[in-house]
């Protein structure tokens, strides 16, 4: 029976072809399914005659051609054993196999079986880290791979060439016919190869690693040596360890700080070789080595992906703060000061200030719900949606807010909900007319002291489709003042103690004949003292308008 084995650079492939035709291609439906990139859907097509020993191959149109033995296939050709066969960069050899199984076999991931091998040697990872006895160093070869091996430890390769070097090496100390490194899914039900080094360039086979294996390798930390498998019946007449006929196999775990972060095996089909405690003790020195490795590129990816992350939130609080006002427009009669301070590197609080084109002075205050990149982004979403309709004709507070409100129910996830004030200023009127949508209560600071709460008029934003607000309106006197604010101010902690709503109007109330952006000093420098080290949960927003 013809094969058809190979590989596309990570994967390694083994089909058998009983007569009939085949599909090759990228596509998962494919009879032969090569997922690389430089595989078409339908890339190639193989025929194999009843006599079993015939095959033909022609190209489906490929984007990055077939090639046999080098030459670019145009038109139906024959293909014999060992030809050299390329669909786009992979490399596959038809071969004269005597496996009679028909089902494509890949070795990227093994498939587990249950079988408990009895011809076997158990060795704790403590046992088999001890120092190699004092003859191991007699071992041609052994200290000089160590060395070499050593220095992977700090040399700059990508992990596929590192994985593939190392069972390179190890090949010149343990003979045998395959090697592998494994690494064991979260479930524990598949073990996926990483790498596999074959010193003869002979078909992998199927590769399928016992259940007992896996387990007594990764949750006891066991090194197991396989003496002869085909002598144990259950091996014999079973497929558990690997389809091919092995004489002696070892597998010991990849163990660094605690943990095991995969398998290390090595097996073996000739006769005259066998393995012993002693190779298992090196092998498994060697897997340690490896093991510290490939903590290392763990390391370095999460250092890269954590630098790479830091670096998108620098960007995006660039964005956000070049998005929000930093002057404010002057308004004759009256002063104006915005402030934020964020927790986070963006944040979801949100103010706005423009002046509308009758000369009126539009302001808000608003809150996202949620914190991070998510609340950012909607806050981002409802600025954009309120600064379109800043433009209109008929700006009627109420209407603006519903349009908003239902835009952001629509497209936004259930739970993304806002509170906001806003408000606009008439000059003319020394008037403000306000929506409050669900937020913390503005203080209106009269110039005597006296306090007064621009309450709720109507749900938070975003929440329903059929929230609806009212329209208030305040009256303000020379040296009266406007504070909105987000719950970032009241709600600033140390343990368990919250900062407070009264403390807060006690602190506006006493420096109400300030300038705006004094009183904002004054008061961050209360919540700064009455907090000391404690950590900030929340964005701090304020906003104030004071006639003068």
């Amino acid at each position: 029976m013809l094969k058809l084995v190979g590989t596309d650079g990570k994967r390694l492939y083994s089909w058998s072809l009983e007569p009939g035709v085949y599909i090759v291609g990228r596509k998962s439906g494919s009879d032969i399914h090569v997922p690389h990139k430089t595989v078409s859907r339908d890339h190639a097509r193989l025929e194999i005659g009843q006599d079993d020993d015939s095959c033909s191959l022609i190209d489906l149109e490929s984007h990055n051609g077939t090639f046999v033995n080098g030459k670019r296939v145009s038109a139906p050709i024959p293909v014999k054993p060992n030809d050299l066969i390329m669909f786009g960069h992979t490399e596959f050899r038809l071969t004269q196999g005597d496996d009679n199984s028909t089902a494509p076999i890949s070795t990227t991931r093994t498939r587990l079986s249950d079988i408990d091998p009895e011809n076997s040697i158990f060795l704790s990872i403590d046992e088999a880290l001890k120092p190699l006895p004092t003859k191991a160093a007699d071992i041609p070869e052994l200290l000089p791979t160590l060395f070499e091996m050593a220095k992977m430890l700090v040399l700059p390769e990508p992990k596929e060439i590192m994985l593939k070097k190392s069972l390179s090496l190890i090949s010149k100390i343990i003979p045998a016919e395959r090697l592998a490194i494994l690494t064991v899914s979260e479930d524990r039900q598949e073990v996926i190869t990483e790498a596999m080094y074959l010193p003869g360039g002979k078909d992998p086979g199927t590769f399928t690693l016992s259940q007992t294996i896996v387990n007594e390798i990764m949750t006891n930390k066991n090194s197991i040596l396989i003496g002869n498998p085909q002598d144990d019946p259950r091996f014999a007449e079973q497929k558990s360890i690997i389809m091919s006929r092995i004489k002696a196999a070892i597998a010991v775990p990849l163990f660094d700080e605690g943990r095991v972060l995969g398998i290390l095996y090595t097996d073996t089909t000739n006769p005259v070789h066998s393995y012993n405690d002693e190779q298992m003790r090196i092998l498994a020195t060697f897997g340690n080595i490896i093991a510290s490795r490939l903590l290392n590129y763990e390391l370095l990816t999460e250092r890269q992906e954590k630098h790479l992350i830091e670096a998108e939130l620098r960007r995006a609080s660039l964005i956000q703060k070049n998005l929000l006002v930093t002057k404010p427009p002057e308004l004759p009669g009256f002063e104006l000061c915005a402030f934020q301070e964020q927790s986070y590197s963006v944040g979801g609080d949100l103010y706005d200030i423009e002046r509308l084109s009758d000369g009126r002075l539009l302001f808000m205050v608003a809150d996202v719900s949620g914190k991070g990149l998510g609340a950012a982004l909607l806050m981002s979403n409802i600025l954009a949606s309120f600064r379109i309709l800043y433009e209109s004709e008929d700006f009627v507070l109420k209407q603006v807010v519903k349009r908003v409100s239902l835009q952001m129910h629509r497209y936004s996830a259930s739970g993304d909900f806002a509170t906001l004030f806003i408000g606009i200023v008439d000059p003319d009127k020394n008037q403000i007319k306000f929506v409050n949508a669900g937020h913390n209560p503005p203080l209106l600071v009269r110039n005597a002291g006296k306090v007064e709460y621009l309450e709720t008029s109507g749900l938070m934003i975003g929440a329903f489709d059929f929230a609806d607000w009212t329209e208030g309106v305040v009256q303000l006197e020379k040296d009266d003042l406007l504070f909105v604010f987000s719950d970032g101010v009241t709600e600033a902690q140390r343990e368990e103690i919250q900062y407070g709503d009264e403390r807060m109007e006690q602190l506006v109330v006493k420096a109400r004949m300030k300038h705006p952006r004094e009183i904002v000093d004054y008061l961050m420098d209360d919540i700064n003292d009455f907090m000391g080290d404690a950590p900030r949960s929340d964005d701090i927003t304020i906003f104030l308008i004071k006639r003068n």
